[in-house]
C-alpha cells in the first residue's frame, strides 16, 4: 500500500517537485521575483483600501463591476487582479499568490505566467456579462443584481494557472481535483465568484486544447541521416 501511493505521488507530482525544488535551491526567491512583486502590490492594496481614505482610489483603479462600461473593465482589468476581496481573510488571497503564482512562474516563466493569469481573469470578468446578459432563468446566467459586484481578484488567476501547471507537469489527478473543486464550490454555493472561477478554468482548457492540437499539426522534427553502420552517427568511428 506505501509503495503504490508512494510510486501514484510520484508520478503525480515528482517533474514539479523536481522543478521547483531544483530552481529555488540554485535561485533562491531571485526565481520568482514577479511573484513577490505580485504578493506586495496585493498587500499593498488590502492595506490601502481599508483606508477611510484609499477605499474609493483602489475601487476606482482596480474593482471591476459588470455594470461598469466594457472599456472601464477592460482598464482595471490588470490591476483587478491583485485587489482582494474585503470579505474574506488577506492572508489566504496572498498564500494562493505566492504558492500558486511562484510554482507557475518557475514552471512557465514569468510572462507565461502572467498572459495565462491575465487570460483567466478576463475570462471570468466577460463571464459576468454575458450571464447577466442570460439571466438567473439560464443554467449559465446570473441574476441582475451580480451586475454590481466585484469581480474576483487574484482567485481567477490562481485557479487558472493551478489547473494550466498541473497539465504542464502532468499532474493530471491535481489538475481533475482542481476542476471537482471549483465545481462543487457553484453546486453548494452558485455565486458569480463560483462561476467565474469556472469561466477561468474554461478560458484555459480551451487554451491547453489549442496549444495541444497545434503540437499535433506541427511536423517532426527532423533527425538527419541515419547512421552508417557500424557507427553512431556520420563521423567517422574512433580510432585508438
Amino acid at each position: 500500500m506505501r509503495s503504490a501511493v508512494r510510486d501514484f505521488a510520484h508520478r503525480e507530482w515528482g517533474p514539479l517537485y523536481t522543478a521547483v525544488r531544483t530552481t529555488l535551491a540554485t535561485k533562491r526567491w531571485s526565481a520568482i521575483p514577479m511573484t513577490l512583486a505580485a504578493v506586495c502590490l496585493t498587500a499593498l492594496f488590502q492595506l490601502v483600501q481599508n483606508q477611510d481614505w484609499g477605499y474609493q482610489p483602489v475601487q476606482n483603479i482596480g474593482s471591476v463591476r459588470a455594470e461598469d462600461p466594457l472599456w472601464l473593465a477592460l482598464l482595471r482589468t490588470p490591476l483587478s487582479l491583485f485587489v482582494p476581496a474585503l470579505d474574506l481573510p488577506v492572508w489566504g488571497a496572498l498564500a494562493q499568490v505566492l504558492l500558486v503564482f511562484g510554482i507557475a512562474e518557475i514552471c512557465l516563466g514569468r510572462w507565461r505566467t502572467l498572459a495565462i493569469a491575465y487570460l483567466a481573469t478576463l475570462a471570468g470578468t466577460l463571464y459576468a456579462r454575458v450571464g447577466i446578459a442570460l439571466g438567473p432563468d439560464s443554467p449559465l446566467g446570473l441574476p441582475a443584481s451580480d451586475a454590481q459586484v466585484v469581480d474576483t481578484g487574484p482567485s481567477a488567476a490562481v485557479v487558472g494557472l493551478a489547473v494550466y501547471v498541473c497539465r504542464r507537469c502532468r499532474a493530471r489527478w491535481t489538475g481533475a481535483l482542481v476542476v471537482v473543486a471549483m465545481v462543487v464550490e457553484v453546486l453548494i454555493k452558485s455565486n458569480l465568484a463560483g462561476k467565474e472561477h469556472l469561466a477561468a478554468i474554461a478560458a484555459v482548457l480551451v487554451l491547453v486544447a489549442a496549444t495541444a492540437w497545434r503540437e499535433r499539426r506541427q511536423p517532426p522534427s527532423d533527425p538527419g541521416p541515419e547512421p552508417r553502420p557500424g557507427t553512431r552517427s556520420w563521423k567517422p568511428p574512433i580510432r585508438s
